[in-house]
């Protein structure tokens, strides 16, 4: 019997293979007594010592590949083993590290951060370049479905300009350990494994740069510790307060994710941005050899608040008042005009509530990743932070 690679390879999960005794259902199908003597072959994984678990994994094999299904009791016979340096409750899958060894202008060595409570032993990763103790500090945030390759052709302009640079891959995406349950890709989640990064990396002087899911997460950061942030640079993205409709665009590409969810990324990149080689669209597809590895991709566009009783909802308004209202730092805005899903219009109603952000810089050739174009970006925000400092 093979076993999937969520327990197999560097950085399986760490759970151990138990002779188990369960017995459950699920919506797929049917486990039950020794799976070594059952119908379908299949094992479980238990995740410590004790003789009763909560929670227990269960792993079937037929003709479609590995199914995994949460089993909530199992009974272990086999003795205790020595603790795991690391162990995790949560199911992931973690891409192999050859498919990022040639990646077209990403020269940067990766980073990796395990301590923060909210991941519960995943892995992620992140690049920092620039001096630690550089006076400004852009933390630069990814959304759906890129990773902080996305960024490449604006951190050097920043590290040029003697600046320090951070961008994490959100957990499911890029280098970063993914986990295979959708649900547990939650709003509350995300930001509050953000919220643990910035602290834990102790970023000071922050310029927050977002787009996308980087912006509908990262929007929220700043109030909950203003004194670290002096400023912004915010690009196509959304304050999901569900005061007013989801764009139209959104909800198109939501059909479009619901109905094709194995869409190729690097084919979606290219459609927008016709300038990128065959290799850079590699790039996107890297973090995701098969479909198993796409449960953020396929999680997020049904978790953007729509609904004011949605995850997400409470914390986005509290944050649309600080931006109005509270930010006392400098603002700059950057469109793609081509975007169809956050039009220039979806972002001058974004721009009005941002207190103090001039009109937006306006990217005539870019779409919706925007970032394709970052090199003239980077070094507007900084002349325009020079500006607004000096």
């Amino acid at each position: 019997m093979v076993a999937p690679k969520v327990v197999t390879g560097e950085g399986a999960v760490q759970f151990r293979p138990m002779a188990c005794a369960a017995s459950f259902q699920a919506s797929q199908g049917v486990c039950s007594s020794q799976h070594s003597s059952g119908n379908v072959p299949g094992f479980c994984l238990q995740k410590d010592q004790t003789q009763r678990l909560s929670v227990a994994l269960c792993v079937l094999f037929d003709l479609t590949g590995p199914r995994i299904f949460l089993n909530r009791t199992c009974t272990v016979s086999k003795a205790p083993e020595a603790p795991s340096a690391q162990t995790t409750t949560i199911a992931f899958h973690r891409t192999d590290e050859t498919r990022f060894q040639t990646l077209p202008g990403y020269p940067w060595a990766p980073r990796y951060l395990s301590a923060l409570p909210s991941l519960g032993g995943l892995r992620i990763h992140y690049l920092d370049e620039g001096p630690r103790d550089a006076p400004v500090t852009w933390l630069c945030l990814h959304g759906n479905p890129t990773w902080s390759y996305v960024y490449r052709r604006m951190i050097p302009v920043f590290v040029a300009a003697g600046h320090r640079v951070v961008a994490p891959d959100l957990p499911g995406f890029g280098r970063s350990d993914k986990p295979i349950d959708e649900a547990q890709h939650r709003f509350g989640w995300h930001r509050q494994v953000l919220l643990e990064f910035v602290s834990h990396l102790d970023l000071q002087c922050v310029q927050l740069v977002v787009q996308d899911w980087g912006g509908l997460l990262g929007l929220t950061i700043p109030m909950a510790d203003p004194v670290r942030y002096q400023g912004l640079l915010v690009m196509n993205t959304w304050l999901a307060t569900a005061e007013q409709a989801l764009p139209e665009g959104f909800r198109q590409w939501r059909a479009m994710c619901r109905s094709r969810p194995d869409f190729g990324i690097g084919r979606l990149l290219a459609r927008g941005n016709p300038h990128l080689s065959a290799d850079e669209c590699v790039a996107y597809d890297a973090p995701f050899p098969d479909q198993r590895f796409r449960a953020a991709t396929r999680a997020f566009p049904e978790r953007v608040p729509e609904h004011p009783d949605d995850d997400g909802v409470a914390v986005s308004r509290e944050a649309a008042r600080f931006w109005a209202h509270d930010w006392a730092g400098w603002s700059m805005m950057a469109v793609g005009t081509q975007d169809p899903v956050f039009t220039t219009a979806v972002m001058e109603t974004l721009r009005l509530g941002i207190r103090g952000c001039s009109p937006p810089m306006r990217v005539e050739q870019g779409g919706h990743f925007v970032q394709e174009h970052g090199g003239p970006i980077a070094l507007e925000a900084i002349r325009r932070k020079s500006s607004a400092v000096g």
